[in-house]
């Protein structure tokens, strides 16, 4: 080309959840059957939508206003409606005019770092969600800045980390809270919450926090949300329906904007973030008319209810089915559908592999192998994937130094959940030798 074509930070856009499906591709033609163990999507894993939830779809695509524009903003009734579920909280109380859809939450993000100074820096937990990390070092051209998330501790946040780095990082003028969190399964205790909000007063940051998992929750957790305890601080919430209705493919997501009038340059990005979506027209209406319908509904409670208890079980079983393999480092999950698994440092080598019968699919393993500079954890991905078909995501992949890899609790069939953790459960031990 005469002249370049991307833009400085283009290239740090990455997805290992979805890029690994290309390597999954590739042995499914050579006949291995794939778990797809790498993507949260519940209707994938066998989830079924409830039946009067699909009627109120149906009524509405009959409904000739479905089809047509919303407000900018978003429709103003759901608006309304969403913004007295966070009131309910009785923490900063908000209206519907503090609400803007998008396009799902990747949209949102995209937004949200595409109007930022690309020398101001928003803080984030590692293990990273890739969305986030990659959307963030790509609005400023380098590495993500990140916090530690301790596997050592639940998975909580080091916050003395967390605090040295926005001292001594004048650049960094917002946190990233992910609650509950992807891809570890925890879920931020209030005292923890509130932690963060002190830091950001004390160095008058925005917040922001990642909340699409906000009610999926079990095993006697529940989510404090950020408006509960963000006080008077500018912050920013992101919500969705992808998974909790669940109806991925509506990439129906939102923004929630709490004390927009705390801060000028806080006020100016919510503004400019609205005109962007003036210019779009809107997003698209048909989910964001289903929503007070469905969550008001009197069969909702009791579904997510049921929902949760189902993960919960699975991550029980999770637990059982790991517990005591010696090499890794587990915990049990809180909330949202994940769970990542750790190894321990000195259990991975260089040299490990898992057997693979067919020939065709072992020869495709060994051109993957060659790659220079590969983290550990992804060998053992590529391996597991053509010795098993099961398909996962390396942690190294989520902005980490860690090693290790990401599992859903999704697949609704019991004897398919059980047969294919007791399988991996069978490859760690035989990769690693203990």
């Amino acid at each position: 080309m005469r002249t370049l074509l991307l833009r400085p930070g283009a290239e740090e856009l990455n997805y290992e959840i979805r890029g690994i499906v290309k390597k999954a591709r590739q042995v499914e033609a050579l006949g291995q059957r794939i778990t797809w163990e790498n993507i949260g999507d519940p209707i994938q894993k066998n989830n079924n939508v409830p039946v009067w939830m699909k009627e109120i779809v149906a009524e509405l695509v009959k409904q000739d206003y479905s089809y047509g524009y919303a407000d900018s903003k978003g429709v103003l009734e759901t608006r309304e409606f969403l913004a007295s579920l966070n009131n309910e909280k009785k923490g900063v109380q908000i209206t519907a005019s503090d609400i803007l859809f998008f396009n799902g939450l990747g949209d949102a993000i995209a937004k949200l770092y595409q109007f930022l100074i690309p020398t101001a820096r928003i803080i984030g937990p590692s293990p990273a969600y890739s969305t986030h990390s990659s959307a963030e070092a790509a609005h400023a051209n380098t590495s993500p800045i990140t916090y530690k998330l301790d596997p050592d501790n639940q998975w909580l946040p080091d916050m003395e980390d967390l605090y040295n780095k926005v001292k001594y990082n004048p650049s960094i003028v917002g946190i990233l809270i992910i609650n509950p969190d992807n891809p570890t399964g925890m879920v931020y205790p209030k005292e923890v919450l509130e932690s963060f909000v002190e830091i950001a007063r004390e160095f008058k940051l925005l917040l922001i926090a990642d909340e699409i998992y906000q009610n999926i929750t079990y095993n006697g957790i529940k989510a404090v949300a950020l408006s509960e305890v963000v006080g008077d601080l500018p912050a920013i919430s992101l919500k969705g329906i992808s998974k909790e209705f669940p109806w991925p493919g509506s990439r129906c997501g939102w923004m929630e904007f709490y004390n927009r009038d705390a801060s000028k340059e806080f006020g100016k990005l919510v503004q400019t973030l609205e005109n962007a979506k003036m210019i779009e027209v809107c997003s698209t209406i048909l989910p964001q008319l289903s929503i007070p319908k469905i969550m008001s509904h009197p069969a909702y409670k009791t579904y997510r209810l049921e929902e949760n208890s189902k993960i919960g079980k699975r991550s029980q079983l999770l637990s059982d089915l790991l517990d005591g393999i010696p090499g890794i480092k587990f915990n049990p999950t809180q909330g949202a559908f994940y769970n990542t698994i750790v190894f321990e440092e000195t259990y991975l080598k260089p040299d490990q592999l898992l057997p693979v019968e067919n020939v065709s699919i072992k020869n495709l393993l060994d051109s993957w192998l060659e790659e220079q500079g590969m983290p550990l954890d992804k060998r053992f991905v590529y391996c597991l994937l053509a010795s098993t078909g099961i398909c996962v995501v390396p942690i190294s992949s989520f902005c980490s130094e860690l090693r290790g890899f990401r599992v859903t609790l999704l697949e609704d069939d019991e004897a398919t959940f059980r047969r294919t953790f007791t399988k991996l459960a069978e490859a760690i031990k035989q990769y690693l030798g203990v």
